[in-house]
């Protein structure tokens, strides 16, 4: 199995393509990177407009550039303006052939968005394939696609395999799908507590507001800090704290808890 890579604590902000006076605001909320959105947030008809306005110079974080699907009359189009633009990566969206991220990795960097039936089907390939960078889970167009419920029990299965599947490719651990309530800061943090405990390393946003409580849901709580350091202070063999044994396989659970305290990482 390849060595995991590291594991970033990553907050991705979604930005329509076409809203260039959203830009500036969307940075000034502070996520870990900023995705200009070609595909979903751009109707048909504001293709063209979205690409003309493009721009990466509003801000010091890194902006990734979410390009429409393969197979669609925009893609050729989005790639070639990618090709002028200084991008840390790539999203793919609707990602299944592995042909066709290593097409878009010869220039880019590839964030592959899983969120079709065959996507996930294919996710192990995608990630052991040497063309993506990390994995990332789309999971309304998941939804549509099965037929299922946006719920915790319904997709608990596919956000696992795309944990399993990062992990088998040596990537980082992958970026969970948006929380669609934007209002509701308890709601956003709960489900990033969610993410994180599921393996996630970070997820996609879609509001400024979005990004405060998401970033307090993967920070590790006050007591989950407090266990690490009691576990690291216990020794280097099998000792005992809180009544709880604990061994090598615990200190590096803890290690990982303490690494992301207060830690925020841009996705890369």
């Amino acid at each position: 199995m390849k060595a995991m890579a590291p594991s970033p604590f990553s907050l991705a902000l979604f930005v329509p393509g076409d809203r260039p006076e959203w830009f500036a605001t969307a940075a000034a909320s502070q996520p870990d990177a900023i995705i200009l959105d070609l595909e979903d947030a751009v109707a048909p008809s504001a293709k063209e407009a979205a690409r003309s306005s493009l721009r990466c110079d509003f801000t010091h974080l890194p902006v990734l550039l979410r390009i429409n699907p393969v197979g669609t009359p925009w893609h050729e189009q989005d790639l070639e303006v990618a090709a002028r633009l200084p991008l840390a990566a790539i999203v793919v969206p609707k990602a299944e052939e592995v042909e066709d991220l290593a097409r878009v990795a010869l220039h880019h960097r590839v964030v592959a968005l899983i969120e079709t039936a065959r996507g996930m089907a294919l996710a192990r390939d995608i990630a052991c394939s040497g063309s993506v960078t990390r994995l990332a889970f789309g999971s309304l167009d998941y939804i549509a696609d099965l037929g299922c419920d946006h719920s915790r029990n319904s997709l608990q299965t596919a956000r696992a395999e795309l944990v399993l599947a990062s992990r088998l490719g040596g990537l980082a651990a992958p970026l969970d799908g948006v929380t669609t309530n934007v209002s509701d800061g308890a709601v956003v943090r709960d489900d990033a507590r969610y993410a994180k405990g599921l393996g996630f390393g970070g997820k996609l946003l879609i509001h400024p507001r979005q990004v405060d409580p998401t970033r307090e849901g993967f920070r590790p709580t006050a007591a989950e800090a407090d266990w690490a350091r009691q576990v690291l202070d216990s020794g280097d063999g099998a000792a005992k704290v809180d009544g709880a044994m604990v061994d090598e396989p615990v200190r590096i659970r803890a290690r990982a808890i303490l690494a992301n305290e207060g830690s925020l990482k841009r996705l890369d």
